[in-house]
């Protein structure tokens, strides 16, 4: 059997089979072909209308903004239009009441045209008048015009000077009559004219600065070092304009001193921060009060005041650092201590007790212990609990008259701290200035009519002044007396009272050959 029609039929078959095949699959990819390009037409529809949808929600929003914005800018410009009637309106107004003005201003410059034709018209009948009044008196007193205006002037004058007189007279008598209000008056009216003056004086030191710069540093971020600072001195540090310096203000002056060296400390070292501020102020108060007792020993040495408790050196070191009305309180009670020897030693009295009284004298002023007592009785107290003498003690509580004298020093310290403290230059002021005051008391005195000398004494608080007895009499030396003393008041300017006194004197003088 020959198998050659087999493989053909076979082969035949084979070839038909894939043609189907191939038709079948390439059916089948024209399907899906044409599915997938119906997809992507189908996505493309749809992200279309996505994007026309985008579209149109972005324009109405544009849409309104936009009317929102010119809706703003409407109401605006109505704004503006309305301000503008409204200033119209009120220059209108303004205009208006200006014009008003000029007419009122205009009437009333008219009417005082016409007053003031009135009145010259007036002053000129009046003048007219006059002159004919006093070509009558003339004529029937028989004097010259000017004759009768200078016996007129003298005799309006001499009237004038006696109750001048008279009134400063019945002033004087009524001030007298009312002496302890009005010296009342007068202790208050001081007070208030020194009482800054001295409370600067006792109360503020100046810290001087190289920079301004330094400033930032010593009040730290957030002023963290001045407050550090002020806590641990117990000062006030004022830091503000004043160039290169900075106050110190405490009424204690050692705290006070304690406060000016730790910050020369803390300056010059550079480093500022609270920890390092509280080592130096630990360190400068031990170093003061070191210099403190050291002070106070050497003094007790170099007076010669032996066996002195240590609380009482202590106190007479801290006088080093208190000033009264300009005088340092140490070398005030230093000079008191040997006035108070000499003047003992010439009444034969006991020097050591005398010059310990006079260093001791004021030491109430330098107590750490807070008391409305005076400072005589104070001291007089603090040294009673170191154990004094009696006779010390009383002078030291009666140097201002607090209590009785008792003792024959406790006058001799009264008076030796007068003459301290009532030198030329002891106090508050430098000797060229006190012998200027003293000149120009003398001055205004030699200014006045019928002063031929004057002198001043009691260390200015008294003003002798000598008169022409030929020129000035009793009523005239009075008001001499009184005008002086009101130019002294008013020009200068002067510690307590000064007196002023005139004298107007008549010498018979004669020689016997």
């Amino acid at each position: 059997m020959d198998p050659i029609p087999y493989i053909i039929g076979a082969l035949a078959g084979l070839i038909l089979g894939g043609g189907l095949a191939y038709a079948l699959l390439n059916r089948m990819l024209q399907s899906k072909a044409d599915q997938v390009i119906k997809e992507a037409e189908q996505k493309g529809e749809n992200i279309k209308e996505k994007k026309i949808l985008q579209a149109k929600e972005k324009f109405l929003k544009l849409k309104e903004e936009h009317g929102k914005e010119l809706k703003s800018r409407n109401s605006k410009v109505q704004a503006l239009e309305d301000k503008l009637k409204n200033q119209e309106r009120n220059l209108n107004r303004d205009d208006q009441q200006l014009k008003d003005r000029r007419s009122r201003l205009k009437r009333e410059e008219e009417t005082l045209q016409a007053r003031l034709k009135a009145n010259e018209a007036k002053h000129k009948e009046l003048e007219k008048t006059q002159t004919q009044a006093a070509k009558l008196l003339s004529e029937v007193a028989g004097m010259s015009v000017d004759a009768a205006k200078n016996e007129l002037q003298e005799q309006i004058l001499g009237d004038a000077r006696a109750m001048a007189a008279q009134q400063v007279q019945d002033i004087l008598d009524d001030a007298h009559s009312r002496a302890n209000q009005d010296a009342k008056k007068v202790v208050i009216q001081t007070i208030q004219r020194v009482a800054t003056e001295h409370a600067i004086e006792n109360s503020v030191s100046v810290f001087n600065i190289g920079s301004d710069d330094i400033k930032g540093r010593i009040i730290g971020r957030e002023g963290r070092n001045i407050r550090a600072l002020e806590a641990a001195t117990g000062v006030e540090f004022i830091v503000d304009d004043t160039p290169e310096a900075i106050i110190i203000s405490c009424f204690d002056p050692v705290r006070r001193e304690i406060a000016r060296l730790s910050l020369h400390q803390l300056v010059s070292d550079g480093r500022i921060h609270p920890a390092r501020i509280e080592e130096v102020v630990a360190k400068t108060s031990r170093k003061i009060e070191e210099e403190i007792l050291q002070t106070g020993k050497r003094t007790v040495i170099d007076l010669g005041i032996p066996n002195m408790a240590n609380a009482l050196v202590r106190m007479v070191g801290r006088m080093k650092y208190r000033s009264s009305y300009g005088q340092n309180l140490l070398q005030h009670s230093r000079e008191v201590a040997n006035l108070c020897a000499t003047m003992a030693a010439e009444l034969g009295l006991d020097t050591k007790a005398a010059k310990r009284a006079g260093l001791l004298h004021d030491i109430g002023k330098v107590s750490d212990e807070e008391s409305e007592m005076p400072h005589a009785l104070l001291g007089m107290k603090i040294a009673e609990k170191a154990g004094e003498r009696p006779d010390v003690l009383n002078a030291i509580g009666a140097h201002h008259d607090e209590i009785e004298m008792t003792s024959l020093i406790s006058p001799i310290v009264q008076v030796c701290d007068a003459i301290s403290g009532a030198r030329p230059g002891a106090r508050r002021e430098v000797v060229e200035s006190y012998i200027q005051r003293l000149k120009d008391l003398e001055n205004i005195a030699l200014e006045q009519p019928g002063v031929t000398q004057s002198y001043a004494i009691q260390a200015g608080r008294e003003l002798r002044v000598m008169v022409a007895s030929e020129e000035v009499n009793d009523e005239m030396a009075e008001q001499i007396s009184f005008s002086i003393s009101q130019r002294i008041m008013n020009e200068m300017t002067y510690p307590g009272q000064v007196k002023v006194t005139v004298i107007r004197e008549t010498r018979a003088v004669s020689v016997a050959k």
